[in-house]
């Protein structure tokens, strides 16, 4: 097994992303995204991976989890193996989807998370996707707000790192920062 440059430990929070091979399409209907989320949930409940936010953009994902098991690797794998294959036989193509296995970043500080969810949230807005983070329906976003209520997420556990301000603020005061910013992002 290759070596993994972050380690992975029980009751760590991390940034996981991936994206498409050579930059391509992850999802390509929405079907697909719904398809994955599902995957998500069928792969990360019994894995006691608890996810904190999500973004799923169209050649790239975003996750936010909080790891109870340190068996997220094999997780993973199996999880982008099982899409990849729903994938390939519901297109008819062959080759590989993801560009690689996935990429992790530990987020040390916990005040930290408030900000990944932010930069997660905003990925469809500075793509250019959206003009408002609650108008891309494949993110946590909206069940921050209170608009939706999702099966997978556990965003009390981000929003309580706010400091006095709602979610949304907390998120639009950094959007023109976000878009200025964009040649540090993942695409």
């Amino acid at each position: 097994m290759p070596y993994r440059i972050t380690p992975l430990y029980a009751g760590g929070i991390y940034h996981l992303y991936n994206r498409g091979n050579n930059r391509g399409r992850l999802f390509f209907d929405a079907e697909n995204y719904c398809f994955f989320l599902r995957q998500m949930e069928k792969y990360f409940l019994p894995a006691q991976i608890e996810l904190l936010a999500y973004c799923l953009m169209p050649n790239h994902y975003h996750l936010l989890i909080l790891l109870h098991d340190v068996n997220l690797s094999a997780v993973m794998q199996r999880f982008a193996l099982s899409y990849s294959k729903a994938m390939a036989r519901r297109f008819q193509r062959t080759g590989s989807l993801f560009e690689g296995p996935f990429q992790s970043r530990h987020v040390a500080k916990y005040e930290d998370v408030l900000y990944l969810s932010r930069y997660i949230h905003l990925n469809p807005v500075v793509a250019g996707l959206v003009s408002r983070p609650e108008d891309w329906e494949f993110s946590s976003y909206r069940e921050y707000l209170g608009l939706c209520s999702g099966m997978l997420t556990h965003p009390e556990r981000v929003l309580g790192a706010l400091d006095g301000c709602g979610y949304q603020e907390f998120v639009e005061s950094a959007l023109e920062e976000e878009l200025e910013n964009t040649d540090l992002r993942i695409d």
